[in-house]
């Protein structure tokens, strides 16, 4: 095998994605009737789900690949919030580990209305099976954060890097338990609050109010809170104004204790990238997502791995936007 196509956040985008494929080399095998390469594999960094018209495809197509062997998938926080979503606790109790409020349902409607009966049954299960993480050796993936803390608590708690168990998807569930914020960490991206920093809080691409901001833990030069809070352009504040620069004060030890400092590549998905991969925002030597905002309007991008220690961002695919 010459290589990995690590695949970014699909969200729904079938025709994206079959397009990606034919343009990578994949096509369908005659007998699985999966896509496959004659020498590469395909890495899915989670997120299939939600927002996109094609979710049942893009399941049906990634799913088939993982099952013939032509594709290794990693856990997305979309997939284990419909995990939470599908799992009542206690039983016959009406609650359930992710609760059905309002904007729980609004965010998860997509899925809820296009994948239905026994096919949600089958696929929320196959979801509970995905590890959190892979590390082949010559390089990583995770969903949103390569935290080796983390991971260490997972693996101790579960085992191995995928839940087996319904008291672990509980314990998962619970703010109070150590398993929760490891999860959390791995699938959403660790946090600074910005509000503790004198900062106001931002309107996200949602228009959600917040007051934490992701932490960049791939810039391994990160020391203040401009270098390591994650503010889009696009963001504003409470008012509708363009959110303001942030300083350059000093962050404490333990917000720069999830930036990574592994020596191997690592990609990730999940942060919502605009336009061209640029330096120091979507890849640095050690570093790439693939998250291109498919859904919004972007590119559904990958990045070809062929065995190089260090990021070349010529390896992006697409590389012509």
């Amino acid at each position: 095998m010459e290589g990995y196509d690590i695949i970014g956040d699909i969200h729904g985008c079938a025709a994206k994605l079959e397009a990606l494929l034919n343009g990578l080399g994949y096509q369908r095998d005659n007998v699985t009737g999966a896509y496959r390469h004659p020498d590469r594999q395909a890495i899915f960094v989670g997120d299939l789900i939600d927002r996109g018209e094609q979710q049942l495809l893009v399941l049906e197509t990634v799913k088939a690949m993982v099952d013939a062997g032509s594709a290794q998938i990693v856990l997305g926080n979309h997939e284990f919030n419909a995990i939470a979503y599908a799992t009542e606790h206690p039983v016959g109790s009406g609650q359930y580990l992710r609760r059905h409020d309002e904007q729980n349902t609004r965010q998860h409607q997509s899925f809820l209305d296009q994948i239905t009966g026994g096919q949600r049954t089958a696929y929320i299960e196959w979801f509970k099976t995905l590890p959190m993480w892979l590390d082949l050796g010559d390089l990583r993936v995770v969903h949103a954060c390569w935290h080796e803390d983390s991971m260490k608590v997972v693996t101790s708690e579960l085992g191995s890097n995928r839940f087996g168990t319904l008291d672990d998807l509980v314990r998962a569930s619970s703010s109070s338990d150590r398993l929760y914020a490891a999860v959390e960490i791995l699938l959403k991206g660790p946090e600074i609050s910005l509000v503790d920093h004198g900062q106001l809080p931002y309107a996200d691409k949602d228009g959600h109010l917040r007051e934490n901001a992701r932490i960049r833990w791939w810039n391994g030069s990160a020391t203040t809170l401009r270098d390591i809070a994650e503010i889009s352009s696009t963001f504003t504040t409470g008012s509708g104004e363009p959110y303001p620069d942030l300083p350059d004060i000093e962050v404490t030890a333990e917000d720069r204790s999830y930036v990574y400092t592994g020596d191997v590549p690592v990609f990730y998905g999940h942060y919502w990238r605009q336009g061209h991969p640029q330096h120091g925002r979507d890849w640095n030597s050690l570093s790439a997502c693939v998250d291109f905002s498919a859904v919004k309007g972007g590119t559904l991008t990958a990045y070809r791995w062929s065995g190089e220690s260090r990021i070349r961002p010529e390896h992006y695919f697409p590389n012509d936007r």
